[in-house]
């Protein structure tokens, strides 16, 4: 019976790899989730004020200009730790002591991958349950220089008191917390607990990877037991998602999950041949008989026995268990062909290429006749080869081993780089977010753990992070490429000069190629802090710019100083996006990613240039000192 075919060729690249039908909760109304006291509601907007403890009395507004005939006896109105506003798209919980439920979805899951993005005040708590039994906590952990299993993004402990029903929390390797009241990125892979045909469980539940605002806090984590405060202690293999509502507010927005269900696509009567020959490409091998030959249970590289100047085909069957899109990525060095029903998928026809090439095809349930051909002719390229396979609504499935196609070609120890117990300097070329490189770029960790990245082409910093300093593995691994990589969560900066003479107050700030009357002066040392302090000329004015850490070491405070007062238009850029004033005076930068709080130098005042949001500062005195919290 002649087997039903379709080769579609769709847009591919590596970020493109895993094509999984991911699921957005609507955050319109309730309906994705049960019943509960009413401490869940959904509202169009929520500030955090991150000033105020939820467990302390609110505080007084400012206190503004006395209205005349003011009563004796009126209060100042009070601030509140979180306030909302009617609309939709946000999930809020706004708990009491008797009104506190958790909240529990309607929808059930096994393995699956989790995003959201999470509000947190200051001192509250609350946790993620997945399967409604296995806790990631969530807490206000800013500025946490050792985190524990309590803190954000920690696998909570049990409460059990027998000794083979306990189990110990685990520790995020790092904190990346933000400061209270900021929109934070959590990213959750989760593998369900296995169980087999008599119900018995024969494989724990496992959190493949826990990531907080980028940075992978935990690595294949095994949870043998349900964490404290769970749905139910008896395990299953599917279970509904439960957020804890017991314990303070906290907010939520673009909840989406991915069903990761194993692929049952499968390999069988799989073989190889191999061939020996300085191939030019892969019809050379068509009429040669092969050096060796065998069965095989997944492709591997290895079984060549050489380095370079070989050839190798499998043969076999690939068998499809319904209708659906599947992608295939592959993986190699030197030629590559791969085809399905005798239809190539993916070839290129080389020796020396190095490539990783994605292709989704629509194929029908039933069997197919599979080949993977390989030649390599390129002793500066090791021998890899690799197959995955996943559709929509499946995960990814490996077809070979492991050390056919490890995770890096050129795998090394990293070149890790940290302060001691003075700051630490390192000059660097940087890939910024936006993929621009900087070269003029220097690199500041501090004892406090608080570091930054100044860019002295633009007389501003670029990036800020907590935590280690940085890997500086592409920059003296081998040959190198001059470039540095933070540590931690970074929070990048616009790329423009930080100050400027401007035409009028609405002009645009100008970019380094057009620095004009501009230069820079390097940095010296403070011998008492050993903090770099940059210097620069500019229209006649010397400028000092200094960083450091706040005295806790959570955030860095910047004091820019000029030779002379009385600079008329001058004005200082002290942020781009969007820009809200919070009710503690400082200002929520870029969907609420970072505050800039003003301390001195002039009034803010927000502006659009070429439809973008700035918050500038005019400089009116000699000084400028301004924080930059996270």
């Amino acid at each position: 019976m002649k087997k039903h075919f379709t080769l579609t060729l769709l847009a591919v690249g590596l970020v493109v790899f895993q094509v999984l039908a991911q699921t957005q909760v609507p955050l319109e109304d309730m309906s994705s989730f049960r019943e509960q006291a009413g401490n869940w509601q959904i509202v169009g907007d929520v500030i955090m004020d991150r000033s105020l403890d939820i467990h302390h009395d609110a505080e007084p507004e400012p206190q503004k200009k006395k209205k005349k005939k003011k009563k004796k006896n009126s209060e100042e109105p009070k601030r509140k730790a979180v306030t909302f506003t009617p609309g939709t798209g946000i999930l809020l919980n706004m708990n009491d002591d008797v009104v506190k439920d958790h909240l529990v979805t309607t929808w059930e899951h096994g393995d699956v991958e989790l995003e959201l993005d999470v509000m947190i005040p200051k001192g509250s708590n609350s946790g993620i349950y997945l399967q409604g039994r296995y806790e990631v906590q969530l807490l206000d952990s800013w500025g946490v220089k050792q985190p524990r299993y309590g803190d954000l993004g920690g696998i909570y402990r049990n409460w059990e008191t027998e000794p083979s029903l306990m189990l110990k929390g685990v520790p995020p390797t790092s904190n990346p917390a933000k400061a209270p009241g900021l929109w934070q990125h959590m990213k959750i892979r989760f593998r369900a607990p296995r169980f087999d045909e008599g119900g018995n469980k024969v494989a724990n539940a496992r959190f493949d990877f826990v990531e907080i605002n980028g940075v992978r806090v935990h690595n294949n984590v095994e949870v043998a037991l349900p964490t404290g405060g769970p749905i139910a202690k008896e395990e299953v293999a599917r279970g509904p998602l439960m957020i804890q509502g017991d314990h303070g507010p906290v907010a939520f927005k673009n909840i989406e999950y991915t069903p990761l269900e194993a692929s049952k696509v499968t390999l069988t009567d799989l073989k190889y041949e191999v061939y020996e020959g300085s191939f030019q490409n892969l019809g050379e091998m068509t009429d040669l008989e092969p050096v060796a030959s065998g069965e095989a249970e997944e492709i591997d590289i290895l079984v060549i026995g050489e380095e370079d100047r070989y050839g190798i085909v499998y043969n076999g069957k690939i068998n499809i268990p319904e209708d659906d899109e599947y992608t295939f990525r592959m993986g190699y060095t030197g030629g590559f062909r791969l085809s399905v029903d005798g239809r190539a998928i993916s070839e290129v026809n080389s020796n020396a290429a190095r490539s990783q090439p994605i292709e989704t095809v629509s194929l029908k349930k039933g069997s197919y006749d599979f080949e993977l051909a390989n030649i390599k002719n390129a002793p500066w390229h090791q021998p890899r080869l690799g197959l995955f396979v996943n559709s929509p609504s499946t995960d990814v499935k490996t077809f070979h081993h492991y050390d056919s196609y490890p995770l890096s070609e050129d795998f090394v120890a990293p070149i890790l780089v940290n302060p001691g117990d003075r700051p630490r300097i390192l000059r660097a070329f940087v890939n910024h977010e936006g993929g621009e490189k900087l070269v003029h770029t220097v690199g500041v960790g501090h004892p406090q753990q608080v570091n930054f990245i100044y860019d002295q082409d633009r007389a501003d910093w670029v990036a800020a992070w907590r935590g280690d300093f940085v890997d500086a593995t592409p920059m003296w691994h081998s040959r190198g490429n001059g470039s540095f990589r933070p540590r931690g969560a970074a929070l990048w900066n616009d790329l423009s000069f930080s100050f400027a003479e401007l035409a009028d107050a609405n002009a645009a700030f100008p970019r380094p190629e057009e620095k004009g009357a501009y230069s820079q002066k390097g940095y010296q040392l403070d011998p008492a802090t050993g903090m770099p302090v940059f210097k620069h000329h500019y229209k006649g004015v010397e400028v000092t710019d200094a960083l450091s850490p706040d005295p806790e070491g959570r955030y860095l405070q910047r004091k820019l100083t000029f030779s002379q007062g009385g600079l008329l238009n001058w004005y200082v850029k002290l942020a781009a996006g969007d820009v809200e004033q919070m009710p503690d005076g400082s200002f929520a930068i870029a969907d609420r990613s970072f505050y800039i709080n003003v301390l001195s130098g002039g009034a803010a005042r927000v502006r659009e240039v070429d439809g973008m949001k700035e918050l500038v500062l005019p400089i009116s005195g000699a000084e400028v000192n301004y924080e930059i919290i996270w």
